[in-house]
C-alpha cells in the first residue's frame, strides 16, 4: 500500500492535471455564457459550412448517421464495462478494471452535469440534417469517447506489446477525432461544443489516471494490479 506522502502527491498531481487541462473548458464555457459575439460568429459559421459540405455528399451524410448512433454513450460504455469485465476475470486484474469504469461513468455523468450547468442551445440550422435532443455544450458524444478511449488505452496498456502501444492508440484517437468531427457535420454541436468535451474529458481521465496509480496497492507480482 502506498505510503501517505505518496499518496498526497498523487492526489495533488492529479488535481493540477485535471484543472490544468480543465482551464479553455471554463474559459469557453464563459463566453458562451456570455454570448461573446466572437466566439459564436466562428461557431456559427463553421456549422454552416460543415453541413453544407454534408448537405451535398449524401453518402457522407448516411456514414455519420450510423456512426453518431454506433458512438452514442450508452453503447460506448456498455463496451467499455464489458473489456472491464473480461480483463478482470481473465487476466485478474480487478482494481484495473473497477478503477477504468468507475472513471468512465464518472465522465459521462459529469458531461451531463456541464450541459444543465451551462445550458446552451443546439446550432440552428436551416434544413437540419439531425435533431438532437438536451444542451448543446460540451458535447456527450465527444467527451464520452474522448474519456473511453483514453481510458481503455490506459486499461490495456499493460497487457499491450510493441505493436499495439502504436496501434491501440492510434485507433482511440481517430475514433475520438472522428466522432467530434461527426458532431459538426451533422449540425447537432457547435465546434467549440466538441473540443470542450474533448478536453473536459482527458481531463477527468488523466487525473483519475493519476490519482489511481498513486493510490492503488502495490501489486507483490507482475500484473497483479
Amino acid at each position: 500500500m502506498p505510503h501517505p506522502p505518496v499518496r498526497r502527491r498523487a492526489l495533488l498531481r492529479a488535481v493540477a492535471f485535471g484543472a490544468g487541462v480543465s482551464v479553455p473548458v471554463v474559459v469557453l464555457a464563459y463566453l458562451v455564457r456570455a454570448e461573446a459575439p466572437g466566439l459564436s460568429r466562428l461557431d456559427e459559421q463553421t456549422v454552416v459550412v460543415a453541413t453544407s459540405f454534408t448537405r451535398e455528399h449524401p453518402g457522407l451524410l448516411h456514414v455519420l448517421a450510423v456512426w453518431q448512433e454506433l458512438l452514442r454513450p450508452i453503447w460506448v460504455n456498455l463496451a467499455v464495462g464489458l473489456v472491464c469485465l473480461r480483463l478482470w476475470r481473465r487476466h485478474g486484474l480487478p482494481t484495473r478494471a473497477l478503477w477504468a469504469f468507475l472513471t468512465v461513468m464518472l465522465a459521462w455523468a459529469l458531461q451531463v452535469g456541464a450541459k444543465g450547468l451551462v445550458g446552451r442551445a443546439r446550432p440552428v440550422v436551416e434544413d437540419a440534417l439531425e435533431h438532437a435532443p438536451g444542451s448543446s455544450f460540451p458535447s456527450g458524444h465527444a467527451m464520452n469517447t474522448a474519456a473511453a478511449a483514453l481510458t481503455t488505452t490506459l486499461l490495456l496498456w499493460p497487457l499491450l506489446g510493441p505493436r499495439g502501444r502504436v496501434v491501440v492508440p492510434v485507433v482511440a484517437g481517430t475514433v475520438t477525432v472522428v466522432t467530434a468531427a461527426d458532431r459538426v457535420l451533422l449540425g447537432v454541436h457547435h465546434p467549440s461544443d466538441v473540443v470542450a468535451g474533448v478536453l473536459l474529458g482527458t481531463a477527468i481521465v488523466g487525473a483519475s489516471a493519476i490519482g489511481y496509480q498513486g493510490w492503488r496497492p502495490r501489486p507483490s507480482t507482475q500484473g497483479a494490479s
